[in-house]
């Protein structure tokens, strides 16, 4: 109830008490200020959003930013463990050297030195150490260290292996010493 109009209810808009019968002015003036309101929340809306699209912007540069890092340590890591694994492996190559040469003398055929031989060989050979330089394989200068070389060099191959070459997994811990010797070319490998 209005006090124009006792009998109407009155409506309240935007915290003003407005006749809706009244046909003066202060209707219009209700409803333009209803619109510039309404502009002002439509553009604070566009603020807010634009602001979220931002921020959602940052936050995909930042996970990719991590996700980079992660996998940059992640290599990291996995190269240092096999860095270390190779220089420790590295250490007991004289030994296996030296085990080797006793084998060859026949100390390694029996006894508690046999047993100690045979589980120091397989606990590197789990570790994917491989010996490589075997007489009648072609020479490598990458996988050989050639000491004497007899021959022409045309089809170069392993004489006698002073020393075995080892590799752990791709890497090469060390190259075997070995003299060079001409090999057989294919025409004459077939007539045999």
């Amino acid at each position: 109830m209005t006090a124009e109009n006792p009998d109407r209810d009155p409506v309240i808009t935007d915290g003003k008490v407005v006749d809706p019968f009244d046909t003066d002015d202060t209707a219009s003036v209700a409803s333009e200020e209803a619109a510039e309101a309404g502009a002002a929340e439509g553009d604070e809306l566009a603020k807010v959003a634009a602001e979220r699209d931002q921020f959602e912007t940052e936050l995909g540069y930042a996970k990719a930013e991590i996700a980079n890092i992660r996998r940059n340590s992640l290599s990291r890591i996995d190269r240092a463990v096999e860095d270390e694994r190779a220089a420790v492996v590295g250490k007991f190559l004289d030994l296996v050297d030296d085990l080797d040469r006793a084998r060859a003398h026949g100390d390694l055929e029996s006894g508690p030195m046999k047993a100690l031989s045979d589980k120091l060989s397989g606990i590197l050979d789990g570790l994917g150490l491989a010996a490589f330089g075997e007489e009648g394989e072609p020479f490598s200068a990458d996988l050989h260290e050639a000491v004497q070389m007899e021959g022409d060099g045309d089809r170069p191959v392993l004489g006698a292996v002073l020393r075995k070459g080892y590799r752990l997994g791709d890497r090469v811990l060390r190259t075997a010493m070995v003299t060079v010797t001409h090999g057989e070319s294919a025409a004459d490998a077939a007539a045999e």
